[in-house]
Parts: C-alpha cells; sequence; structure tokens
C-alpha cells in the first residue's frame, strides 16, 4: 500500500443534511500508486499538530475526478475532528495522508455478475466511486440505501446505478423500515456493504441464507491509518487484523456472526 503526505487546496465545502458536509479538494497527483481506490479512506487534518484533537480524522473516499484533479469527501459532523473540517471554506488548506487501506476489488466484482451495493447512513460516502467504478467496469450495480428520515447525496449515483431503492426509519421516503426489509440477495451474485455494523451484520445473515457471497467495509476508530499503532485491530475468524491496512473492507463472514 503506498500513501502521500500533502497538504491540499479546498475547492468547495456543501451542507447536505444537518450534520452531512461534503468537500471537495485539489488532487493533481498523477502517480498511479496514489490513485484512490473504491473503500480507500484519507487520514484528514486542517489543525497544527500543538493542537486538539491530536489524531487526524479517517474520512473515506466519496468521490475522485482524476479528469477535474478533485477528491471528495463526504462526511458526519460528530466531534472536535468534524467541526474543525466543517469550519473550512473555499482556499483554506488541509493535510492528507492517503490513499488508505484496501479497498474493493470492483474488476472482480463486476465479473461476478449481477451485483447489490447496500448502504446506511453515513456509510453511503465510499459507494459513490465504488458504483463508479463498478459501472466503468461494465457492471451497473442496484443500490439498496438506508437512513434515518430524509436521504442525501444519492443525485450523484443516478447515472451509475441500474435501480436506487431506499428506506427510511421515518417513513418520510421510500420503504418504511429498515434497508435489509427490501434486500433481496438471492437476486444477485454478490453484495457489497457499508454502515453500520448492526445494519451490515443484517446484511451479512440475509446473504447467508441465500448463499450469496458478501463484502463489507468496516469502520473503527483510527491513529495513525497506516497499521503500524495497531489501534484499530478487529478480531476476524482468521485472526487479528487491522481495519486501516488489512481493511476496510472484509469478507462479511469473517467479521461477521449468524447468530
Amino acid at each position: 500500500m503506498s500513501a502521500t503526505n500533502c497538504k491540499v487546496g479546498v475547492l468547495a465545502q456543501e451542507t447536505l443534511a444537518a450534520d452531512i458536509r461534503r468537500l471537495t479538494v485539489a488532487w493533481t497527483d498523477p502517480r498511479p500508486e496514489y490513485r484512490p481506490r473504491a473503500g480507500q479512506f484519507f487520514m484528514l487534518r486542517s489543525w497544527s499538530a500543538a493542537e486538539t484533537p491530536v489524531l487526524s480524522r479517517p474520512i473515506s473516499v466519496h468521490d475522485a475526478d482524476a479528469e477535474a484533479g478533485t477528491l471528495t469527501f463526504l462526511y458526519q459532523v460528530k466531534g472536535e475532528g468534524t467541526q474543525k473540517l466543517a469550519a473550512l471554506r473555499p482556499g483554506d488548506t488541509l493535510s492528507l495522508t492517503g490513499p488508505c487501506g484496501n479497498g474493493f476489488d470492483t474488476a472482480a466484482a463486476a465479473a461476478a455478475g449481477r451485483v447489490a451495493v447496500v448502504g446506511g447512513g453515513i456509510g453511503v460516502a465510499p459507494l459513490l466511486l465504488l458504483c463508479k467504478e463498478l459501472a466503468a467496469a461494465g457492471c451497473r450495480p442496484e443500490l439498496y440505501v438506508g437512513f434515518r428520515d430524509e436521504p442525501y447525496a444519492l443525485e450523484a449515483f443516478l447515472p451509475y446505478c441500474g435501480a436506487i431503492s431506499v428506506a427510511t426509519d421515518s417513513g418520510a421516503v421510500g420503504y418504511h423500515g429498515l434497508v435489509t426489509g427490501i434486500l433481496h440477495p438471492e437476486n444477485f451474485d454478490l453484495v457489497l456493504t457499508c454502515g453500520p455494523n448492526v445494519m451490515m451484520q443484517g446484511v451479512y445473515r440475509l446473504c447467508a441464507a441465500a448463499g450469496v457471497p458478501c463484502l463489507a467495509s468496516l469502520e473503527r476508530r483510527m491513529a495513525c491509518g497506516l497499521g503500524a499503532c495497531l489501534g484499530c485491530t478487529c478480531h476476524t475468524k482468521v485472526g487479528p487484523r487491522t481495519v486501516c491496512q488489512d481493511g476496510p473492507v472484509f469478507k462479511a463472514e469473517e467479521v461477521f456472526d449468524l447468530a
């Protein structure tokens, strides 16, 4: 895995919902090893080493446009670090380390046949680049997304997905209930998912019952993002693994139980 440290300029900061932001920065590194892939993330920092929080914030890549020279991050404002990121305006700078982690193998996924992509809440963040890469590989995935209330950021998915199905906890849009209530894995050859652990556990159980392989992108608190500190180690059925380096994408059966 190759990762670079650099300062980049902010091009845009958009508010999509009360606590959801879309941050676009300039990214013109031409080296192939630093071209982000779906499921990878960067460590973001807009404050000095003398300021709090101590650690950078891991944010997944929402979109990457080599032609336009941009990187886009979709994130939720939850604590001091993301509050400082949300304060950035066009012309400001921030530090990036990445791309980090092992993402989705979209060529292999596209070759599998019919693909469902399932997201929940801010777990939709890495799924736009995933759907773009799948479409570029000749596969138009079906997207299933769940939100508490109003959906956000879905218009960007339209060119790349064969269909988009929405579930909301409140019933404000689409199916009233969990996204697992509208997912039928038996209609697909592969399911790719990112979101809250409880949602991905449910997706995995449906897939296991249907005999359909499932890959899950995990989220963990991270310190270095490069596998050096072992702070994001998770226990899997094949032994301890770091989410930042071995993941964040894993075979669902390695990280979730059926019980």
